[in-house]
């Protein structure tokens, strides 16, 4: 059966507590196996936790989070007679913010569970203040990328 048209995204009804989408996808990311109040109860804490320390709300820290994570370039294979490259390409908007998103929570699930960080609570608050701060394992996904497409520069003419 032929599709009708472009196929539109899900609409993502903004979090109860905030009325943000940006922290409806982060405690939708966050989420394990179906359990949503868990998954809100982590992000809400850390949020709150994290925006009384440097004085801001928690809507205005993840803006700043997301936006300090945001790829401007990543780099994308392309086959070009028999060979592959590496192909750098602008990342469009809604996919900046689903890889911030991704790599926030990857990074926070990836840290070290010493040195006072045993829950994902204090993980996730500690991944966001690092953020912000310009460091952590989120901000270094984000540099490898635009490094990896500046070092593929010379294969931009095969964009298309």
């Amino acid at each position: 059966m032929p599709r009708k048209g472009p196929v539109t995204p899900r609409e993502i009804p903004p979090d109860p507590r905030y009325g943000s989408v940006l922290i409806q996808k982060l405690i939708n990311k966050v989420m394990k196996d179906g359990k949503k109040s868990v998954a809100e109860w982590i992000v809400y804490t850390a949020l709150e936790s994290a925006a009384e320390e440097r004085g801001m709300t928690p809507v205005e820290l993840i803006n700043k989070v997301i936006e300090n994570l945001k790829p401007q370039w990543e780099v994308r294979p392309r086959r070009v007679g028999g060979a592959t490259y590496q192909v750098p390409l602008e990342v469009p908007e809604r996919r900046q913010v689903s890889l911030a998103i991704r790599w926030l929570v990857e990074a926070a699930r990836n840290r070290p569970r010493g040195r006072g960080s045993y829950t994902m609570i204090q993980r996730l608050k500690a991944e966001l203040l690092d953020a912000l701060d310009g460091k952590g394992g989120a901000v270094k996904k984000k540099e490898d990328t635009h490094r990896m497409a500046q070092a593929n520069m010379v294969f931009s003419h095969f964009r298309w």
